[in-house]
């Protein structure tokens, strides 16, 4: 097993980072009208129509030739724009027009954190020895924040501290999208899972040669290594592979919407999305996607980031769009893990295990390896939604709420933990 491997947002990219393309958001139900607004006032017409395509997965390498495409689930298109153009289309974003926002698209990262295993092992120590020298009390939850949890022959600390490990529940009948780098299709540790792929990437096959997408899916819907250690969490569910982050870890905006769209048109109840950026407001088009996909009976959980004390990027800072922080195996937030930010509905809503989480990685770059980040804490809520939406029934914001109710309450202030650690049922 290899040890920690960066895959953080460079250093010389850019929280404005765009690719010269604009999203284009409709008011619900007010695609057909938008689109004739974009024909009227910019003379755009004839894009490439997701639901034209089978199961809704659109094919990206159409993107230039049509000069953009839309989304008709998500109620969105991704097109390109000349300036004037920009200018006549957002006059026209009036209280009664079909059109409801326009914004650049960006580029967005698989988050992962650039420190060191030894880094983040020391920091935790460190913390650890400095809490017992201040504080022996507990929280009126009864939690011990003095507790630590660690990895064993039975199975990942990151089990234990959810309690998936002592679930009956196995994700059996429900849809888990993973967007994110791809997947490891060949890794022996899934051989016989109902998978269902498609690269979302221009030029690039959903095979991952990566390492994010195979580690994000592994936790979530992943099962036993070959030692018979447990390290994943919906071990029957179906797996939903949507690539939209190139193997360099990065991927346009249309690429994600693209993999949203499929995943909500294809009736997966969760999206898991490691990926992100640093802009701190949120963006129009992903709090409207958020709300039509729980309004589609999908809930939507993003990494919070890894630039603390930066706050919270998007799409996670979307208030439709379920913010996970990451946890180390004491239960403390390490510092690379964002807080809430100062705009209404960014903020950290939940917490799960993000500090050397062990998973499967592609079988070219070691088989299995422990990674950092809030990647690694989003898809334990991926993976423990989808217990909670298999013993319960819940879709949607009722599963959001029913995941924040479960969650145990830690000594730590909400802007860093939200409600706290998820439990599984």
């Amino acid at each position: 097993m290899s040890e920690q491997a960066s895959f953080s947002i460079p250093e010389n990219a850019q929280a404005d980072e765009t690719t010269g393309r604009y999203i284009i958001t409709f008011r619900e139900d007010a695609v057909t009208e938008g689109l004739d607004i974009l024909s009227d006032r910019a003379g755009i017409m004839g894009l490439a129509n997701a639901a034209d395509f089978p199961e809704s997965a659109l094919d990206l390498s159409q993107l230039e030739s049509t000069g953009g495409a839309v989304f008709p689930t998500l109620g969105v298109a991704v097109v390109s724009l000349e300036e004037a153009a920009v200018s006549s289309i957002m006059t026209s974003a009036a209280e009664n027009s079909a059109i409801l926002a326009i914004e650049p698209e960006r580029i967005f990262y698989a988050i992962d954190n650039g420190l060191s295993a030894d880094y983040l092992e020391g920091y935790r120590d460190a913390a650890n020895h400095l809490y017992k020298k201040t504080t022996n009390t507990t929280d009126l939850a009864g939690v011990d924040p003095q507790k630590c949890f660690a990895d064993d022959i039975q199975s990942t600390w990151g089990l234990k501290a959810t309690k998936a490990i002592d679930s009956k529940w196995t994700g059996n009948g429900m849809k888990v999208a993973v967007l994110d780098t791809g997947m490891d299709l060949l890794h022996p540790d899934f051989a016989g899972r109902s998978i269902v792929s498609q690269s979302f990437v221009p030029g690039e096959e959903v095979q991952d040669e990566n390492s994010h997408g195979t580690h994000c899916i592994g936790t979530a819907c992943g099962f036993k290594d070959l030692n018979s250690r447990r390290y994943g969490i919906a071990y029957e569910s179906t797996i939903y592979v949507g690539k939209v982050l190139s193997n360099a870890g990065s991927g346009n905006g249309a690429w994600i919407l693209a993999g949203m769209e499929w995943a909500i048109a294809n009736g997966c109840q969760v999206i898991s999305m490691s990926l992100g950026n640093t802009v701190p407001t949120p963006s129009p088009a992903y709090e409207t996607v958020g709300r039509r996909a729980l309004q589609n009976r999908c809930l939507i959980v993003a990494a919070a980031g890894n630039h603390g004390p930066g706050t919270v990027g998007q799409p996670a800072n979307s208030p439709s769009i379920m913010a996970v922080a990451a946890l180390d195996s004491c239960l403390k937030v390490p510092d690379f893990s964002c807080p809430s930010g100062a705009s209404p509905g960014a903020k950290v809503d939940i917490a799960a295990p993000g500090v050397k989480v062990y998973s499967s990685v592609p079988m070219n770059k070691g088989r299995y390896a422990a990674f950092s980040g809030t990647s690694m804490a989003t898809p334990h809520i991926a993976g423990l939604a989808a217990l909670y939406a298999q013993s319960t029934g819940k879709r949607g914001s009722k599963l959001w709420q029913l995941l924040t109710s479960h969650a145990m309450a830690l000594p730590l202030p909400n802007n860093r933990v939200g409600s706290g650690l998820l439990q599984a049922p």
